[in-house]
């Protein structure tokens, strides 16, 4: 992830960043989401630090399924109710919820 951080950054803007990469050997795409108490300085379009962040690793041979994920969560995390929820919700489970519920 560091590598591909370096190619240029994953911050969307809005205080959410999508922070990815292709792993050799992975058998299945791993997503995870983190909230973070404090936002961090990222490089981002609007220059604000992101607190929202869905770190997503790929299968090294998954280019079109990479972008097609990348897409999708790109969509989730632009609905302003949304990051809303995921700001506030206050536990785990809640945030499942509202991840799965969700549909583009």
């Amino acid at each position: 992830m560091f590598a591909r951080e370096s190619l240029g950054s994953t911050g969307l803007g809005a205080g959410v960043a999508i922070p990815h990469g292709r792993i050799k050997g992975l058998k299945q795409p791993l997503a995870a989401f983190m909230r973070l108490s404090e936002p961090v300085p990222f490089e981002s379009p609007d220059g604000k630090p992101v607190s929202l962040l869905i770190f997503l690793l790929v299968p090294e041979q998954a280019t079109q399924q990479h972008l097609e994920i990348l897409s999708e969560i790109a969509q989730l995390l632009s609905d302003r109710d949304m990051r809303e929820g995921l700001t506030t919700l206050p536990s785990p489970e809640a945030i499942h919820q509202l991840l799965t519920d969700w549909r583009p």
